[in-house]
């Protein structure tokens, strides 16, 4: 799931209706239609994605009737894992721990044989010995969480320009994260502590995690059932989807973990209305972002993002089809820009919306009179929201030069004019062993190799770019182009640069740097625009950070814990209820079971709904009755994928994978109406485990029954034939 024109050009303003949803009326109108005076901010117009360092328990027990106790929170807390980019949970006494198939995809696919093929088959260890340690995967568990905003807002308070704050900042970071990680860390084990700014520096939280590296693969099914709908069905709702992965974590000593805390599986699901926890870890939101930095991503920021995407999906696209190219790394990177594309359409529709923005508006109004109504306040932080929009005004000067230079170094980009890019960057600085070129190298290696037909689609992308940007008669484009296509300029310089692969790129740093070379040619001549544009875009954005820092102070003295912070890829618990939605004129149930996974197959011709062939004769016990998915209020955002959906006992009664399309403004508002968390039911995934995959060792497991330790207690499962 998610991971992010209006367009004001000549001061025109033009505002364009998005979709229409069934239970909002205004999704469909412009700012001349709405009447601006009868659109008003709302209670979670910011979410409800909690800290665990302030829970709102009166709010949770008045809503809910219930009221969690501090095991309660540390129960959820400690079972809850972060893993690169996603959510995981512990899931049993002995270590498993559950994630979503689009989460567990490419390390699957690290692990698999010469002879496999594991995204398109699947994966199930049938022992615990052929359980497959995957590299470089590791799970993050939150064992502390200490507030230091005095600490960090002395120092940088003490700092007088932006560089001081920047390096006061650091060093603070530094010493804070050193001291908590010593107070936890015992024998081998790994800690580590990082310090998160909340409310953009309002407050500061150390958050404190014990680092677990062995992890291996258990359980995959095959990309066929784990995103079926492919991106068609992504972010939609009804869904029919198993989007679940099982790993497992072992300690020092090379055996499984044995947590103290971990989320039982229920047997019983959960019903409509029963109310549900999502423990995850949210990635970011813009949701405290101010009115005049919306609208700067709504006219430059945003649709500039959604470009590159688009642009860049073609230019893969188009190399698979002239290179035949199925494989699994390209296809996962697909995979991840058609999700961001997605998302990005859906956040610059949300921004072209007049009632979503008008209401944005009056939550910025409200919290400007709680300023004025306090004269120490206003003393403080008076006039913070013009110089914001002082800011958004100097940046939309520099449109041109971000839309050229979007994402240059990003592994989206060409591998030669990276690789180009920092070979000139050393040469222009730092000398041998200075901590620059040191950087510089590391980002050079890292360059990963690259097929030449890709390179040249993504370096004629990045022509495009500068061509859209500028305009053909612009000079630095008549140099880099010298009458050529951009196609035709990218399949020379990657023909005769001597940094189209690593090997001739390694040699050509020993010595001086090869004359002549098209892409070296190609970085000289662009370097001092890039450079300028960096230059000054990151004096831009240091003042805004302090400018929003101060409004985070702000913020929190108005609101308080009242207002959640926005995500920050630390643990957060969001509550909400089980419950459908209405949708195009109907309603969206909040179940859907395994005859819609089916139906769906015989229905719809094309692979995004086709079946592994296990799944199109499934056996005589299988109940496609099952629920498969459901959805909720709950407030989630990118790097949820994989939190765990619990109930009051806090036993696993979902996997959340996706958001319903409606979702997508909640990157910068939270409508509980209209926005739902998807998740694949309990049920659902112990159904496919039992039924179809005869995964009988860990259906036992996490049902309580039983953990074959040893080889010979595993029950043989019984053979099932695909057709």
């Amino acid at each position: 799931m998610r991971f992010r024109l209006i367009v004001a050009a000549l001061g025109l303003l033009a505002v364009y209706a998005m979709p229409a949803h069934a239970q909002d009326p205004y999704a469909r109108r412009t700012i001349y239609e709405i009447d601006p005076d009868t659109v008003q901010a709302r209670r979670f117009d910011d979410g409800r994605m909690w800290t665990f360092n302030s829970p709102p328990l009166g709010y949770l027990e008045a809503r809910y009737s219930i009221e969690p106790s501090q095991d309660w929170l540390t129960h959820a807390r400690m079972g809850a894992l972060r893993i690169p980019g996603c959510t995981a949970s512990f899931v049993s006494a002995h270590g498993l721990m559950l994630t979503n198939h689009h989460c567990g995809r490419s390390h699957a696919a690290a692990v698999a044989r010469p002879d496999e093929r594991i995204l398109r088959d699947g994966f199930y260890a049938e022992r615990l010995s052929a359980e497959r340690r995957v590299p470089g995967l590791y799970a993050d568990q939150l064992v502390a969480v200490n507030d230091v905003t005095a600490t960090v807002q002395a120092a940088l308070d003490s700092a007088e320009t932006d560089a001081e704050r920047a390096a006061a900042r650091e060093a603070v970071f530094a010493r804070l994260s050193a001291r908590f990680t010593e107070n936890v860390g015992a024998g081998d084990e790994d800690y580590r502590t990082e310090i998160t700014a909340l409310y953009d520096g309002g407050r500061y939280v150390a958050h404190t995690y014990r680092r677990y590296t062995d992890v291996r693969l258990v359980f995959i099914p095959e990309l066929d059932v784990g995103y079926f709908g492919g991106d068609t069905d992504n972010f939609t709702y009804p869904r029919y989807t198993l989007d679940m992965s099982l790993f497992r974590v072992y300690n020092e000593a090379g055996e499984p973990v044995e947590p103290t805390h971990f989320f039982p599986w229920s047997r019983q699901g959960a019903r409509p209305g029963d109310p549900v926890f999502v423990v995850g870890n949210p990635g970011s939101t813009l949701r405290l972002e101010t009115y005049e930095q919306l609208l700067f991503r709504r006219d430059v920021q945003d649709v500039g993002l959604l470009r590159f995407l688009q642009s860049r999906i073609a230019a893969i696209q188009a190399y698979q089809s002239a290179a035949a190219d199925t494989s699994a790394d390209v296809q996962n990177k697909l995979f991840g820009l058609q999700n961001a594309r997605k998302l990005y359409n859906g956040r610059v529709e949300a921004l072209r919306d007049a009632y979503y923005m008008t209401r944005i508006q009056r939550k910025d109004e409200a919290f400007q009179r709680a300023i004025r109504a306090d004269s120490s306040l206003q003393a403080r932080f008076g006039g913070l929201f013009q110089r914001m929009a002082a800011i958004q005004q100097e940046k939309r000067s520099y449109a041109a030069s971000y839309r050229a230079f979007l994402a240059l170094t990003s592994s989206y980009a060409s591998a030669t004019l990276r690789r180009a890019l920092f070979a000139y960057q050393m040469e222009r600085g730092g000398g041998a062993g200075s901590a620059q070129r040191e950087r510089l190298m590391q980002q050079f290696r890292r360059v990963a190799a690259q097929p030449a037909e890709l390179d040249r689609e993504l370096l004629a992308a990045r022509l495009h770019d500068v061509v859209e940007a500028f305009g053909a008669q612009d000079s630095l484009v008549q140099t880099i182009l010298d009458g050529r296509t951009p196609q035709a300029a990218a399949r020379a310089i990657v023909a005769r640069s001597a940094w189209g692969d690593s090997a001739s790129a390694a040699a050509a740093l020993q010595g001086p740097l090869p004359a002549q070379d098209p892409a070296l040619a190609l970085v000289e001549a662009m370097y001092p625009r890039y450079q300028a544009f960096r230059s000054a875009w990151a004096g831009l954005q240091a003042r805004q950070r302090e400018v929003a820092r101060q409004l985070g102070r702000a913020r929190y003295a108005v609101y308080g814990d009242n207002v959640p912070p926005d995500a920050t890829f630390t643990l957060r618990l969001s509550d909400g209820v089980v419950q459908g939605y209405p949708y195009n004129g109907t309603a969206a149930p909040p179940f859907t079971t395994y005859y819609g996974m089916l139906s769906h197959h015989h229905a719809f011709a094309g692979e995004a709904w086709d079946l592994p062939p296990r799944w199109k004769a499934p056996p005589a016990s299988f109940n496609p009755e099952t629920p498969l998915n459901l959805v909720s209020t709950n407030d989630i955002t990118g790097g949820n994928s994989g939190s765990p959906l619990l109930n009051a006992n806090l036993e696993l009664v979902g996997l959340v994978f996706d958001g319903n399309i409606e979702s997508l403004a909640g990157d910068f508002i939270f409508l509980p109406g209209q926005m739902r968390t998807i998740a694949v039911d309990v049920r659902g995934m112990l159904e496919a485990l039992s039924a179809i995959y005869s995964a009988d060792r860990i259906t036992h497991e996490v049902t309580g029954q039983a953990f074959y330790r040893s080889e010979a207690a595993v029950p043989t499962p019984p053979t099932v034939s695909a057709p």
